[in-house]
């Protein structure tokens, strides 16, 4: 079997069981309640208050696990399970977006590096399979493609190890605000905490 196409298996059997696991995760602690009631939401604007950033709108969007944080408009965008939920898991996600927020508010170099190859990107990783997959089939007439492939993939890497000290970060304001607000109790925050580490799991694969 050829490396590249098996490399290919490996990444999407390893990437399929990282979701499993977020997902199981993810569930897990949406039945365990926060202690105050408080939402995704509530959870999202009290911690912006905090940090004293008013510019910002928490909106629910679509979708399961969908969050994320929109610096071109500065809108957090929490899903209906992150929105609407007073669960662990929920103000652990709600917290982590938050966290993105302050970094952009701060200026975090990380941030600004992963915001300027968002669109490179995200034509990478929509058509590096596609060339990857054509590059094996027609190697031996066209092997330029395989290789285009394998740049778009680079790019994609490059774009997840500089993702990985942001997504990082994010947590780790998202915990300790957390705790520092009593938002969770300690042994919910150590919930929290398996929550986000499985989420930044899939930066990795």
């Amino acid at each position: 079997m050829n490396t590249g196409f098996l490399l290919i298996i490996i990444i999407g059997v390893v990437g399929f069981i990282v979701q499993s696991r977020l997902q199981s995760v993810f569930g897990k602690y949406s039945k365990v309640l926060a202690p105050e009631g408080m939402t995704g939401r509530e959870a999202a604007e009290k911690m912006l208050r905090d940090y004293g950033i008013r510019d910002v709108k928490v909106v629910s969007t679509k979708g399961h696990l969908t969050d994320h944080y929109n610096p071109s408009n500065k809108t957090l965008n929490l899903s209906s399970s992150v929105y609407n939920s007073n669960s662990v898991a929920a103000l652990a996600v709600a917290a982590h977006e938050c966290g993105h927020a302050v970094q952009h508010a701060e200026g975090y170099t990380p941030l600004r590096m992963r915001s300027a190859l968002v669109p490179l990107v995200q034509f990478s990783s929509t058509f590096a399979q596609i060339f990857l997959i054509l590059g094996l089939l027609l190697i031996n007439v066209f092997p330029g493609l395989f290789w285009l492939g394998i740049a778009m993939f680079v790019m994609v890497v490059l774009f997840s190890v500089i993702t990985l000290p942001v997504e990082y970060n994010a947590s780790s304001r998202a915990l300790a605000w957390l705790e520092r607000s009593h938002s969770l109790a300690p042994v919910q925050v150590e919930q929290a905490s398996v929550t986000l580490k499985w989420a930044a799991r899939t930066y990795v694969v």
